[in-house]
């Protein structure tokens, strides 16, 4: 069977990032963030010889196996936090790969399903984990008080109204589904049928993020990246929102070089500085009209591509972290 069999659908900004990876005849690749395999089947095949594939989600190791069995041994599924591919590769054998794809986010697989509690499309348990394991959205929503929750949404949610929708959830407890939450959500914020966004969205995105860490994962996945790529091996980084985007972005300007000059209120720092560890980087790449009438999802999708140059990883260190104290991107 040929890897592209039975693909269930095509990720966002496909032939982009297949092309920004510039994919060649027997390549080392890391697909990050496994989900259906849209990536994965792509890089396979252009000619990948190997695609170590990782997802921290149980599910979609499982559901990945026919396709391993599928491709004669050239996909390897690392049931592991992108975060950690730089150990597991070690642990498999490999020291450097060709190129890393990272999409970040939840997956189609996890929205488009109840039982994940991921989205409020369809009512469901709050769950929202990724690894099934751990606190759950219900567990936090129930549990934490009321400020900290305020702080979450405004933090991870980017949300103006982050106290009043902490205090209706409180004064709403206990509650266990999906719809449950959105509606108190809309409810609070005057939202009915017909109103351009709905506020619940920015609750489930900051609720998602917070159990799942996925701002530090990110920030250690793209450090781990810079560790395992080859000289000239390219970096492809999709992002969903701006909180993402802007940690990638604020990354790879500072590892290209790029960051700006100092001021008299933050003088310029030459002495002990690293090489560049990545090339500069090209422009962001965002969806073209064609994609976005085939899948609304891509309208909030940013591709960010760099190239690694041969000077030795940063490793995080004579730099500013990336996110702050309060979770946020620095």
């Amino acid at each position: 069977m040929s890897p592209d069999a039975a693909a269930p659908h095509v990720p966002v900004l496909l032939a982009e990032v297949i092309a920004g990876l510039a994919v060649q005849n027997g390549e080392i690749h890391v697909d990050g963030t496994f989900g259906a395999g849209g990536y994965t089947r792509a890089i396979l095949e252009k000619g990948a010889a190997h695609v170590f594939a990782f997802d921290r989600d149980p599910d979609a190791i499982r559901e990945g196996e026919g396709l391993a069995a599928a491709c004669g041994g050239r996909l390897t599924l690392v049931p592991e936090r992108f975060s950690r591919m730089r150990q597991a590769l070690a642990a498999r054998g490999v020291a450097a790969v060709h190129g890393v794809t990272l999409d970040i986010g939840v997956s189609s697989m996890q929205l488009d399903r109840a039982d994940r509690g991921f989205s409020f499309q369809a009512d469901g348990p709050l769950d929202m984990r990724m690894e099934r394991d751990g606190e759950s959205a219900a567990d936090f929503l129930n549990n934490a008080s009321e400020e900290m929750i305020a702080d979450i949404l405004y933090t991870y949610g980017e949300e103006p109204k982050s106290r009043r929708i902490a205090r209706a959830i409180v004064a709403a407890r206990p509650l266990g589904r999906t719809t449950e939450l959105a509606e108190v959500v809309r409810k609070s914020c005057g939202w009915h049928q017909g109103m351009k966004k709905d506020p619940a969205t920015r609750t489930f995105q900051a609720v998602r993020i917070h159990l799942n860490e996925e701002l530090k994962e990110l920030e250690n996945g793209l450090e781990a990246a810079e560790q395992v790529l080859k000289p000239g091996g390219r970096l492809a980084v999709v992002t969903f929102h701006s909180l993402e985007d802007r940690l990638v972005k604020r990354f790879l300007k500072a590892r290209s070089g790029a960051t700006p000059a100092g001021s008299r209120h933050l003088p310029e720092q030459v002495s002990g500085r690293p090489m560049p560890s990545f090339d500069a980087v090209a422009k962001p790449v965002r969806a073209g009209a064609a994609e976005l009438a085939g899948n609304p999802r891509a309208r909030s999708a940013t591709l960010r591509v760099a190239r690694r140059t041969a000077a030795p990883a940063w490793g995080g260190q004579n730099e500013a972290p990336l996110i702050g104290k309060e979770g946020m991107p620095a």
